[in-house]
């Protein structure tokens, strides 16, 4: 049986971003042992999508853990892969290459079998650079991302019928506050679909639970799921919402690939060329500095109102 590697490390956005990939390499091997060597926030995905037969969460050891990277070493070493799909081709990733050069390679690393050789890789979308890599190791086709796999009860979140809530994704990375609209802004939306009749769920995890509280003050019907939803859950929730507005940061990704209409915001922080989720109906909306786009333009795309 044939043996496959491949690499994914995060972060989520990414990880989203690379289902299509993944299923790609799924149906050019489908005999093959496939191993996903990735961390531990994205084991449980890995494992529900249905395209790898092992899950590896030791992807990525601190300098300073020896035993991790000991571990990690032993692993590459004698995991007798055939080929390896370096899906993540970062520095840290190319350098295992160091540990398995008997293997066929897709990716950057130096000396690789099957190198993505665009010079301008970097200014590609990350899907769109994805695909690419994996034709020109062979793989013509790359699809979509499909998230039919992740099937979950929502039953303990007593939520109202389908289509009558509106998804929030108000956070994003700390250290690039730029990144964020105002929480106040989104509060002040959030008032204004609660007078028409919509319920806002607020989605987010650890200090982004002050931004919820914000929101909350502001449109009191708001209900905070902030450190209470895994990704599945939020796809799940995504299948069932009308709309969903947010920030450029992970969420967002796995709401759009849901199928979810999707408004994503973005300051000149980020380039959407570059890495905008992608979906069935995406809407990118940017401004520089991001606090200038005004509630009212926010709402002329929200065309249920």
């Amino acid at each position: 049986m044939k043996r496959i590697l491949v690499i994914k490390l995060g972060a989520l956005g990414d990880f989203v971003l690379a289902m299509g990939p993944f299923a790609a390499i799924r149906a050019h091997h489908p005999g093959a042992h496939i191993t996903l060597l990735t961390t531990p926030a994205f084991a449980a995905m890995g494992e529900a999508c249905g395209y790898f037969d092992t899950i590896w969460r030791h992807g990525r050891p601190a300098k300073s853990d020896l035993a991790g990277l000991w571990r990690l070493y032993r692993s590459l070493r004698g995991g007798q892969f055939e080929r390896v799909y370096d899906l993540q081709t970062s520095s840290r990733s190319s350098f295992y290459r160091n540990f398995m050069r008997q293997a066929e390679w897709s990716g950057v690393a130096a000396g690789c079998s099957h190198p993505h050789a665009n010079p301008q890789r970097n200014f590609m979308h990350t899907l769109d650079r994805q695909a690419e890599q994996l034709a020109m190791a062979g793989i013509a086709r790359t699809p979509p991302a499909d998230l039919s796999w992740a099937r979950v009860n929502l039953g303990r979140f007593n939520l109202p019928a389908a289509g009558k809530y509106i998804l929030m994704v108000p956070g994003g990375s700390a250290h690039r506050p730029e990144k964020r609209w105002p929480a106040r802004r989104y509060g002040e939306l959030a008032a204004l679909l609660s007078e028409h009749g919509w319920l806002t769920i607020i989605l987010g995890a650890g200090a982004e639970r002050d931004l919820a509280d914000e929101i909350e003050a502001l449109c009191p019907s708001a209900v905070s799921f902030v450190d209470r939803t895994s990704f599945m859950e939020i796809i799940a929730l995504a299948r069932g919402a009308r709309w969903a507005i947010g920030n450029d940061t992970g969420p967002m990704h796995l709401i759009a690939a849901a199928g979810c209409p999707s408004l994503v915001l973005f300051s000149g922080a980020s380039e959407p060329a570059l890495c905008a989720p992608r979906g069935a109906d995406v809407t990118i909306l940017r401004r520089d500095p991001l606090a200038a786009l005004a509630i009212s333009e926010v709402a002329t795309h929200l065309n249920f109102l």
